[in-house]
């Protein structure tokens, strides 16, 4: 929920230059009722049919965003123990709790059994004969999903396609039945979904289509064999509009992937990106502008530290002035760069901007993969975090201090 009021861009009722003159800049900020609104989508899409949304908190872990989450009734799907702590730290609830992920240790499992969480979607043999052996020692039956790789290309960066043969996510469809046979036999674990997940920033749900099926095929496999599941995930990765990307919108995704799913079993999805993604902006200000022959550069004081996809994905972002352009500036192509020692250090490129030196921008659509990806590379602190509602913002995570970067050196400095 953004738009221009008199001529100054406002998330929700509020006016941006306010929060950048409050607490500085980069900073992001993100609209609450975005988040809430995206959510609801989703879970009103499926009606009455037996489903569970669970929000993906790899996309923006805040625990102030989770909290919104936690409040609107979502589930949570995690991929780490400390995703685990902070969902726990908002008070959800473990039944509300997919864990999801390639490399899970001995200690993560052993929490995540000891909490109770609903599902650990298995990625290999190897760690369901772990998963085994944790289980017996604790005395509890683990709840189970195999995570099925049904090698079927998600037509989208390769960075974050995870559904092919050569990705190192799932489990091989063929080798599938039998590792459920095995947890069929084994009274520490018990099976209660399938799930699959091809990757992320989809914009055509064919893919994800193709790859249901295939759990459904399966699913009524295992139910001949007297395997009966109570669930199947069709996981996340709807994409988003950042440029001329068109997704197809929340409520026909939900009902083209639902059709293929047996009205016997619960549905879960896991959206991350749409949940939050629309709903974050990074306000940044323009340094210096510099011309050379070849380009003309804005520099910034956020970068590539601040938000890493430009510079990891070639991904586009649009940037806008925060009080819009009076036509006194003449528009030229610059690239909005940061202030960090690597060539590869910009935002975006070749954008018509009309800018002056200490100009406020914003930087859309930035609430997925955006802080959570952030680094202290060169020595940068990470920005604010800020929480938008109606006519009212908090601060919810406070810029880092040169000193608090060195916190955990201190010790050695004394000696």
């Amino acid at each position: 929920m953004r738009a221009y009021r008199d001529g100054v861009l406002h998330v929700e009722n509020v006016d941006l230059r306010a929060i950048a003159r409050e607490f500085g800049t980069p900073c992001y900020v993100y609209s609450s009722a975005t988040v809430r609104g995206n959510w609801r989508a989703y879970d009103r899409a499926f009606g009455g049919r037996p489903h569970r949304v669970l929000y993906a908190v790899k996309a923006n872990d805040n625990l102030s965003l989770l909290r919104v989450l936690r409040d609107q009734g979502s589930g949570f799907d995690i991929v780490s123990g400390g995703e685990l702590e902070r969902v726990i730290a908002v008070g959800a609830s473990p039944a509300d709790i997919v864990f999801s992920g390639v490399g899970k240790s001995h200690a993560e499992l052993e929490r995540a059994l000891g909490v109770g969480v609903s599902c650990i979607n298995v990625e290999s043999a190897a760690e369901l004969a772990r998963i085994g052996d944790i289980a017996r020692r604790m005395g509890c039956q683990a709840p189970l999903a195999l995570r099925v790789n049904p090698d079927v290309d998600a037509a989208t960066h390769p960075y974050i396609s995870t559904g092919l043969k050569e990705n190192k996510f799932g489990i091989p469809l063929a080798d599938a039945e039998q590792l459920y046979r095995q947890i069929a036999d084994d009274p520490a674990l018990r099976a209660v979904g399938i799930a699959s997940h091809i990757g992320s920033q989809l914009t055509d749900a064919g893919p994800v289509v193709l790859a249901v099926r295939e759990l459904a095929r399966l699913a009524t496999t295992l139910e001949r064999r007297g395997i009966v599941l109570e669930h199947i995930d069709v996981g996340g990765g709807l994409g988003i509009r950042y440029r001329d990307e068109e997704p197809p919108a929340i409520a026909d995704f939900v009902a083209t992937v639902s059709a293929e799913v047996p009205a016997a079993l619960r549905i879960v999805i896991e959206p991350g990106r749409s949940v939050v993604g629309p709903a974050g902006i990074l306000l940044t200000r323009v340094e210096y502008l510099k011309s050379t022959p070849a380009k003309n550069f804005a520099i910034v004081d956020s970068a590539m530290n601040d938000l890493l996809r430009p510079a990891l994905y070639d991904a586009w972002h649009e940037v806008v002035p925060v009080s819009a352009p009076t036509g006194d500036i003449e528009p030229v192509l610059y690239d909005i760069v940061g202030p960090v020692c690597e060539s590869g250090d910009w935002l975006a490129k070749d954008r018509l901007l009309g800018l002056g030196q200490g100009e406020l921008l914003a930087i859309l659509d930035v609430g997925a993969y955006g802080y959570v990806m952030t680094s202290n590379y060169n020595a940068r602190p990470r920005p604010a975090e800020v929480l938008v509602t109606a006519d009212s913002y908090r601060l919810i995570r406070a810029r880092e201090t040169g000193r608090e970067l060195m916190a955990s050196e201190l010790a050695l400095l004394k000696d």
